[in-house]
């Protein structure tokens, strides 16, 4: 009986390498000693659930306030983002290549001269007057070819995106508002034809399309605090 009693407490006290220890039941013992086996089963047993329920989750919850707020405020590069969001890819270089073409015209004495009428009757940038017919051209051809070059760094830095193209959306509302603001563009009249466009006014008015395609972008760029739309 005392052997019997020493085995017991031997497997009882023995390390559970794999799976759950159970407690051997001995036929042969009185069965108040078999149900202190038993007891002592359903013991280790509550051990064992008690040790799986305190193991670490890897819920968001148990993230640190420091990991939340960096994927809140940091921004993101727009074709990276998931399903369609790739896409936008299309979108940033056909952008690059508009402000590229555009910009190396400024330094053209036609487009000097075919830009003076806009940039003379625009209430946002006719300071631009100050530098000259061939200045003021200049002028907008390098800050458009310093968007084109931050849209291309902006495939590689979420900031640099963000801001490439807010100053593509500055650029083309200001392009925009030469519909309205130089003389001749468009005729406004109660007649049967109450917006009557010319050439160049047909030419401007497209760069709403612009200006969308730069916002949609910039929209993109910016941290999922600010636009909570974007997919993860």
């Amino acid at each position: 009986m005392a052997r019997d009693i020493a085995a017991l407490r031997n497997i009882a006290r023995a390390p559970r390498a794999y799976g759950r220890l159970h407690m051997i039941v001995n036929p042969g013992l009185p069965a108040a000693r078999n149900e202190t086996a038993r007891a002592r089963e359903q013991d280790l047993e509550g051990r064992d659930f008690q040790a799986a329920s305190r193991k670490p989750s890897f819920k968001p919850s148990n993230l640190s306030r420091d990991q939340v707020i960096h994927m809140k405020i940091s921004f993101n590069i727009a074709e990276n983002g998931a399903g369609s969001y790739r896409f936008l890819a299309i979108l940033r270089w056909v952008m690059v290549v508009i402000f590229v073409s555009f910009g190396m015209q400024k330094f053209t004495l036609q487009s000097a001269q075919g830009i003076v009428q806009f940039i003379s009757n625009s209430p946002f940038i006719s300071w631009l007057s100050a530098f000259g017919l061939r200045g003021e051209a200049y002028f907008l051809g390098v800050a458009e070819l310093g968007i084109a070059v931050l849209l291309v760094a902006g495939a590689f830095s979420p900031v640099l995106s963000a801001i490439g193209s807010l100053m593509g959306m500055v650029t083309f509302a200001i392009t925009w508002s030469f519909f309205f603001t130089t003389p001749g563009v468009v005729v406004w009249s109660w007649s049967t034809d109450p917006m009557a466009w010319n050439l160049a006014g047909e030419f401007i008015f497209k760069d709403i399309v612009l200006l969308c395609v730069c916002t949609v972008l910039f929209l993109a760029s910016l941290p999922q605090s600010v636009v909570r739309s974007r997919s993860s």
